[in-house]
């Protein structure tokens, strides 16, 4: 029985690793930096842990600073998608002007909860 489930688990990673193979380049990009922020999300919490959070302000600014920007460039890459026909109106440099607006107006939240 844990021969099949290993020799399933192979398979289905085969299977995926083949389907995102033939992921267009730029969003493999904007994966990678989704990757990226959510790894730095995931080091703040652990120094956090170890470390203490005696600024609170600090920890929060950062940790959503990294989740918020990780959201934004989720929402990029289903918009650049052009398998997805719910934005196919939408050209790609008004969703990234769009990402970009948006982290702005993020930052600027952030800065101005740091205190």
């Amino acid at each position: 029985m844990a021969r099949s489930t290993s020799k399933d688990a192979q398979d289905l990673f085969r299977a995926l690793w083949s389907a995102y193979s033939a992921t267009p380049t730029n969003l493999k990009i904007i994966d990678l930096y989704v990757m990226f922020a959510v790894f730095t999300a995931l080091i703040q919490i652990v120094y956090m842990a170890l470390v203490g959070s005696f600024p609170f302000n600090s920890f929060l600014s950062g940790v959503l600073s990294c989740v918020g920007t990780a959201v934004l460039a989720v929402c990029l890459r289903i918009q650049v998608n052009k398998e997805n026909k719910e934005f196919k109106d939408l050209a790609p440099e008004r969703a990234f002007a769009d990402f970009v607006l948006c982290n702005v107006v993020l930052h600027l939240v952030i800065m101005n909860f740091l205190g």
